[in-house]
């Protein structure tokens, strides 16, 4: 679902970049904060099972709700395509996304860890197979995702008017969301199901709240010194559970600075997209939409993980190189870096083919003559031919107004509106001349489609349509919308009042703009399509989204390097009951990352895209070099040896504890009781007084 969001929010919502960006980042924030709920909710209340279920209940609600916020048609009560109540469509919108953060975070700490659930301590090595299904089963489930759900998004649907299908491409998600689930609950009497024991989040969280507020207590310097500061935890907890917490909290010290890599990886679904759309996507037989270039990320990961592990970490194992897990970590945040300087290069070489559009102080504009003759005409100091039916070669730019020279008198001054774009079509009133100024689009089209419209010049109404696209009625020298036509050779058909019918085709590639003039030589028939002029206001997108490849190869490579290791890391070095605190906080960093590029996304003003890829390298690059030195200083433990030392010792701590505890109660009942006495010996004296 999250392979077409950005583009929902951007031309369903109709929200702007920047938005559609923060929106997308603080939905998947929300979808990794949750997994701390879903973890409270299935170690101490509902167990992984119920928990499951529970809450995939919950994430298929909210597909379904997200899919009928994208349907145009319940809130288009004049049936013109375009919703009257687009507030009704954004809180449904928000509502489905909180649902669905609930719902896919909630599950995620419980999935694997059910699946690991299923085998007994001796079968390590199936356990560790599942493990490895599992995870190439997300990134198949990523790649059949990111490669059809574009697809759907492209299909037209509607009842009175077609639109892309957001609410398809949302649907089909909702209804095998609801599938998989009736598959999971129908294998329930074959799962083994472990009991709830009590939250050991929880536990720790007290353990961690109960030192501090102890040593806070106790900052007086008439205190000794303890070791550590979780040691002020000694008169409440075992030191078996503080020495785990000590273990935990050691790792999640090293996760401080990981949330780079994510508000960086992330933007994959943002940035990245958004980039693809000024491309060109013509891979021959098959055309590339830009949401689909996210499928290079999975496909990648299937083919680096197997190649990783069984070539390249064997072949540094050969060489002698120590290739630590922290060591690995930090070289996979360097790619993501890397990553991001190649996007950033790839965007400078973008910028320099887009038009040249105005600023916020100056007007463009270009002409078309429509009289059956060759003219000359004067804007401003230029002198500009123009032939019969055709345009000007460029758009001129003016910041104040300027006199326009048609020939004798027919001299005007034009002013243009700033930061617009026109044309200025010259025709003939019986035997002078005279201009009509039209509205130019000052941007490309995002979705890497085509804009085009008509200019008629012929004596009488036409009609034009394309496919199931309609200019609408386009009378005499007077210019159509603009309508957006995909990549390929698309026929338009031109049609008058009588029924005669003209077809003219027009080969398009991606991101282009043109302006079809029907002159007034125009005449139905057999070649007919042969005297339409086409007027090209913006080339088509020239840099190839191959070009993306390489960025998507290095992160991709830096996420199998950081990621799996990461994972890995720390699996090894958490205690035995709190692997899920650990999967927790791995969790969390990725959404402290989406967290980070809402920060800088809305508080840097940088108008240039490539100067933003910048930025994000140089924090990560500089977030790489502290977490190296972090790393360097790291003593690798062995969870179970600690445990086991602390295990053997527990029956001595225990006794002494509950010696301690019948200490500290005698001393209590007497202080009470030596109160007592005293109260009373009090109240009497006073009584004798009165």
């Amino acid at each position: 679902m999250r392979a077409v969001l950005v583009l929902y929010f951007k031309y369903f919502l109709l929200w702007d970049d920047d938005f559609s960006t923060t929106i997308y980042h603080t939905f998947v924030a929300l979808c990794y904060l949750t997994p701390i709920l879903g973890a409270i909710v299935a170690d101490s209340w509902l167990g992984k099972f119920r928990t499951i279920i529970y809450l995939s209940i919950v994430y298929t609600i909210g597909q379904v709700i997200l899919a009928v916020s994208a349907i145009h048609d319940i809130s288009d009560t004049d049936r013109d395509g375009t919703p009257n109540n687009m507030s009704l469509h954004i809180g449904l919108s928000m509502v489905g996304l909180l649902l669905i953060a609930l719902g896919t975070g909630g599950i995620k700490p419980c999935v694997a860890a059910f699946g690991g659930d299923q085998f007994d301590d001796d079968q390590e090595k199936q356990r560790g197979t599942f493990f490895s299904i599992f995870y190439l089963s997300i990134n198949a489930g990523s790649l059949l995702s990111t490669f059809i759900t574009p697809i759907l998004r492209a299909q037209e649907c509607g009842i009175h008017t077609k639109h892309e299908c957001y609410p398809l491409a949302f649907g089909v998600p909702a209804v095998l969301m609801g599938v998989s689930l009736i598959v999971f609950i129908a294998g329930s009497g074959m799962y083994k199901k472990n009991d709830p024991e009590g939250n050991i989040m929880v536990k720790v969280c007290k353990c961690i709240g109960f030192a501090l507020r102890n040593r806070f207590r106790h900052r007086s310097p008439q205190y000794p010194k303890r070791h550590h500061w979780m040691d002020w935890a000694e008169e409440k907890y075992d030191k078996l559970l503080i020495a785990q917490v000590k273990m935990v909290l050691k790792v999640l010290f090293l996760y401080i600075p990981l949330p780079m890599f994510w508000a960086l990886f992330d933007q994959q679904g943002s940035r990245w997209t958004l980039q693809a759309t000024t491309m060109n996507g013509d891979f021959g037989a098959l055309a590339i939409m830009p949401d689909q270039m996210q499928t290079v990320n999975p496909i990648l990961i299937i083919i680096l993980v197997p190649i990783v592990d069984n070539l390249v970490y064997p072949l540094i194992a050969k060489c002698k190189l120590n290739f630590t897990p922290l060591r690995r970590i930090t070289v996979g945040m360097f790619f993501a870096g890397l990553a991001f300087v190649a996007a950033a290069l790839l965007q400078l070489q973008i910028d320099g083919t887009l038009p040249q559009f105005p600023s916020g102080t100056e007007g463009q504009v270009k002409f078309i003559n429509m009289i059956d003759e060759k003219i000359n005409i004067k804007a401003g100091n230029e002198s500009i031919p123009l032939e019969a039916f055709s345009a000007s070669d460029d758009y001129l730019t003016f910041s104040e107004p300027f006199s326009l020279n048609l020939g004798p008198g027919a001299e005007n001054v034009v002013s243009l509106p700033d930061g617009t774009r026109s044309t200025i079509v010259i025709i003939q009133d019986a035997a002078t001349y005279r201009h009509i100024e039209f509205r130019d689009i000052t941007e490309k089209s995002e979705k890497g489609e085509n804009e085009m419209r008509f200019l008629n010049g012929f004596n009488t109404t036409l009609n034009v349509t394309v496919g199931d696209e309609t200019f609408g009625a386009i009378v005499t020298y007077n210019m159509s919308e603009y309508v957006a036509v995909s990549q390929g050779a698309p026929q338009f058909v031109i049609k008058n009042d009588v029924g005669d019918e003209c077809v003219y085709t027009q080969t398009l590639s991606f991101g282009s703009s043109y302006t079809l003039i029907i002159p007034s030589t125009f005449a139905f028939g057999p070649n007919c399509a042969d005297s339409i002029r086409p007027v090209m206001d913006m080339s088509p997108n020239s840099i190839h989204m191959a070009w993306q490849i390489p960025q998507y190869f290095l992160m991709t490579l830096g996420e199998v390097v950081f990621s799996v290791t990461g994972l890995q890391f720390s699996y090894s070095q958490a205690p035995s009951n709190m692997k899920s605190v650990l999967q927790a906080g791995w969790l969390l960093t990725v959404a402290v990352g989406n967290i980070i590029v809402l920060i800088v996304a809305e508080a840097a003003t940088i108008q240039d895209q490539w100067a933003e890829y910048l930025l994000f390298a140089s924090l990560l690059v500089f977030v790489c070099i502290v977490f190296s030195f972090m790393a360097y200083f790291y003593q690798y433990i062995d969870p179970s040896k600690i445990e086991a030392q602390f295990a053997h010792m527990e029956p001595n701590e225990k006794e002494k504890r509950k010696s301690l505890d019948m200490t500290k109660k005698n001393v209590y009942a007497n202080d009470r009781r030596g109160s007592d006495s005293s109260d009373s010996s009090d109240k009497g004296s006073h009584q004798t007084k009165m």
